[in-house]
């Protein structure tokens, strides 16, 4: 009896592991799906609120969640704005008072732009799987799509805001669905779809990211993404302070 218990111990050990195991390789490929090790793409930003909707259109370069450089083309009062990521910091340059401002880590979660994505969220600070520990919970079906449902919770000291994390991920192709955001306390913040699906290059991708504000009602943002290049040369020169603050 004895050896059989620890027979279906090891056995519920590996089955546990397996899973956990099967879950980072997922998100792994989710992001990676999504980021590549550099990218280049021309996006359009819609700010939706009660009172008012606003346009942006971007030019962005990222290298990984290490390097990124966002230029803001339209409109006209806005363009040629930026916002520089090199490592752990990041800074947004003002095109109308030719003024670089450097924003501190306590501000990386605040909105970027006016927009409902944060500072983090545009220049892709934070890592999930180095952040967070990931779970399968379950399989569901998301818009008739059928997706692994995964818990991410912090790591502890993870310098990440929230409480947990649902990411659901599309089991025929391992493209991201939804993700919903939770703080501390359990409560619903915000959540993240990801809708049609085009091909970009050599590549298949969710066109459309929402973000919508669960405690900011009517409150939404969504990024459309109109072109995009995955794994190519980026000059260094596109990630410094010369590129930053050079007039386009």
């Amino acid at each position: 009896m004895k050896t059989i218990f620890i027979i279906i111990i090891s056995l519920l050990i590996s089955i546990t592991n397996y899973f956990a195991q099967t879950a980072e390789e997922i998100i792994k490929k989710s992001e990676d799906l999504i980021k590549g090790e550099s990218a280049h793409g021309v996006i359009e930003m819609t700010i939706k609120t009660d009172d008012y909707t606003r346009e942006l259109k971007m030019e962005s370069w990222w290298e990984g969640n290490e390097k990124a450089l966002i230029v803001i083309q339209s409109p006209i009062k806005e363009a040629g704005n930026k916002t520089l990521k090199i490592g752990n910091e990041m800074w947004n340059y003002l095109k109308n008072t030719e003024t670089t401002i450097k924003i501190p880590p306590s501000m990386m979660l605040q909105s970027w732009n006016g927009s409902d994505f944060t500072n983090d969220d545009l220049v892709r600070e934070s890592n999930l799987l180095k952040d967070y520990n990931q779970k399968i919970v379950g399989e569901e079906k998301v818009d008739g799509e059928l997706c692994w449902k995964i818990l991410l919770e912090p790591k502890p000291d993870a310098p990440v805001v929230w409480g947990k994390l649902y990411y659901w991920v599309r089991k025929s192709n391992n493209l991201a669905s939804v993700v919903e955001y939770y703080d501390e306390k359990g409560k619903l913040i915000r959540y993240l779809t990801y809708t049609d699906i085009k091909k970009f290059g050599n590549r298949n991708l969710p066109s459309k990211w929402t973000m919508h504000n669960q405690v900011e009602e009517g409150h939404s943002t969504t990024i459309k993404i109109i072109e995009m290049e995955f794994n190519i040369d980026i000059s260094p020169r596109k990630f410094s302070f010369q590129e930053l603050e050079r007039g386009n």
